[in-house]
């Protein structure tokens, strides 16, 4: 891990992220593999509501975090929630998701964050130590509201 730099991510960075993007979506959904989309990524990487970090291995990325700085409303505080983290498979109990997740709590500590909120699958089919190593349960549930449910309703 010497070579190991962290940085957010720009819309030039999309043709590196794409494929992990679809790596993490295989991996999590299984079935066949996604094609990688520069597009959607370079969308992703445009969009103001969603910040995502690079861990660079050299100059190669070989994984990612995404998250976002919210308002809690029972607080009247700021803060992060941590959607999605991904590392390459040949790079995976190195560190790398930790340092992400430390990444993300020093970005939380200038912004003066109250916490961070990690969204973990509760069906997660990959490696869950790290999220089970660095956080604790929290005393809500994650639930799914279908949008066609209620637009039919």
């Amino acid at each position: 891990m010497a070579d190991l730099s962290f940085r957010a991510l720009k819309p030039g960075d999309a043709p590196d992220l794409a494929p992990l993007i679809a790596e993490n979506a295989q991996a999590l959904k299984r079935g066949a593999p996604r094609r990688p989309d520069e597009v959607f990524s370079e969308r992703l990487l445009e969009d103001k509501s969603i910040e995502i970090i690079g861990a660079f291995q050299g100059e190669t990325l070989v994984g990612f975090a995404a998250f976002f700085d919210i308002p809690d409303l029972i607080s009247g505080l700021r803060i992060g929630q941590l959607d999605d983290i991904y590392v390459v498979q040949d790079h995976r109990h190195t560190g790398i998701g930790r340092t992400l997740v430390e990444e993300i709590s020093r970005i939380g500590k200038e912004r003066d964050w109250l916490h961070v909120r990690w969204l973990v699958p509760n069906k997660n089919k990959v490696d869950n130590s790290l999220f089970e190593n660095l956080a604790e349960p929290d005393d809500k549930d994650s639930f799914i509201v279908p949008i066609d449910r209620l637009a039919l309703a």
